[in-house]
């Protein structure tokens, strides 16, 4: 061997590579007012489906309570030994937010493609 020890090399982390760039957004990101009309589509869109989400939820977890109140014999009942309030809130209360959830997603997630696409549109030369 020849010389001494190798030279170190300093590692900091992995090599970078490039990402593509996202097609840019000159309308939004300008502040113009076809940006501003963008902007509030989506956000009404959004708004909308949160409404669409919420009110639902309100009518079902007010609604429970409200049954057992207005009718108290319900409240007595029992089904294979459970009471039947325990098993409104523990086996339909559940699945009805998964489903609740599950489509106010996929109801976002569209709005925003929808907006995605509206913006690749605008965005043409």
């Amino acid at each position: 061997m020849t010389g001494g020890p190798p030279e170190r090399v300093r590692v900091t982390g992995p090599a970078q590579r490039r990402t593509p760039m996202p097609p840019r957004t000159a309308e939004i990101d300008d502040q113009t007012a076809l940006g501003s009309v963008l902007m509030g589509s989506l956000l009404k869109a959004q708004l909308r489906a949160a409404a669409l989400a919420l009110l639902p939820l309100i009518g079902f977890a007010g609604g429970l309570p409200l049954l057992f109140h207005l009718a108290p014999g319900l409240a007595d009942e029992r089904l294979l030994g459970v009471p039947l309030p325990w098993l409104a809130l523990g086996g339909l209360v559940y699945p009805f937010l998964f489903v609740l959830g599950w489509s106010y997603v996929r109801r976002a997630e569209r709005n925003e493609q929808d907006f995605a696409e509206l913006v690749e549109i605008v965005e043409r030369p």
